[in-house]
């Protein structure tokens, strides 16, 4: 036999659900404890039958693995990455005779308390650890210099305390509306400065402290609100700010509905849609401050 004429044979293979998203809220009390994985599942066995002849009988869907990753969040908690991926390695393979091995991969996402002076230590609210960049834009026309700062890519988020009723409602309008939502969003931010002489990182890091407390402090009707609320507090307390532009996107978390599993979820397993999201946007200025030099602000 030639070569060419070898039949082909099925080699290593597996199948599985990737980067499901959960988030897990323990409320104790009015402390919340926060959990934020992204879990992959990966399956092999006895897949012969459905790779060759099509045959699902062995076959476990990648949906019930993403049903179980949230089911498991619910019913054993996420004490930590590793424990949560030995019970459900374990669930795969002692539960499914054509599951011989299951490899489970998790990526946590590490979440710091905000220190906000109006709530000490907030209980609910939260900011990603080590996850922002800092940015600066210099422009000098000849005569003028101008120092416009930021920063991007800075997640918060506050487990309750957050709103979102009373919109408008057509024939297309589908979203519930709610009286306790987690609010969370990643703060894009640029300061237009109105001095060219500061200590620029104590600048940096205040500016920077009062988005954060004012995230954490602000009771939320809308993202809207939240926005201006940030924005005002900087104009408000750092005088050499004369104009900061806010892009804040939604980064919605949905209660996953663990009702077909005879479960009741009350606001604690939460699924991550990153796309689409609603995006809000606006420029909080200081009354009567002169324009500076023309700088597009809005590219963030």
């Amino acid at each position: 036999m030639s070569e060419s004429a070898r039949p082909a044979v099925l080699g290593q293979n597996q199948y599985g659900k990737a980067e499901t998203r959960v988030v897990r809220i323990t409320r104790d009390g009015a402390v919340h404890h926060l959990k934020d994985l992204s879990v992959s599942v990966a399956l092999s066995g006895r897949m012969e039958e459905v790779h060759l002849r099509g045959s699902n009988t062995h076959v476990l869907t990648t949906d019930t693995t993403k049903n179980t990753v949230f089911a498991f969040a619910k019913q054993h908690g996420i004490a930590s990455a590793e424990e949560f991926g030995i019970l459900l390695a374990r669930h795969f393979v002692s539960s499914q005779s054509a599951i011989s091995t299951a490899r489970i991969r998790i990526e946590e996402y590490a979440w710091e308390r905000v220190d906000a002076p109006g709530c000490g230590t907030a209980r609910h609210s939260f900011v990603r650890s080590g996850q922002e960049t800092r940015t600066a834009q210099i422009t000098f026309d000849g005569e003028r210099l101008e120092i416009v700062a930021g920063l991007k890519g800075l997640v918060v988020l506050n487990s309750t305390g957050s709103e979102f009723h009373g919109y408008i409602k057509d024939r297309y309008t589908t979203l519930k509306e709610t009286t306790d939502r987690v609010l969370a969003t990643e703060v894009n931010a640029r300061w237009r400065y109105g001095r060219t002489d500061a200590d620029w990182d104590a600048c940096y890091r205040g500016t920077r402290e009062l988005l954060l407390h004012a995230f954490a402090e602000t009771y939320s009707y809308s993202l809207q609100q939240t926005l201006y609320a940030m924005g005002s507090r900087v104009i408000g307390q750092r005088p050499e700010v004369e104009e900061i532009r806010l892009s804040l996107p939604n980064k919605h978390h949905f209660l996953v509905d663990l009702a077909p599993f005879g479960l009741k979820n009350d606001n604690e397993v939460y699924y991550v849609a990153d796309r689409p999201y609603g995006l809000i946007e606006a420029t909080v200025l200081r009354e009567g401050a002169e324009p500076g030099i023309p700088v597009d602000l809005t590219n963030l």
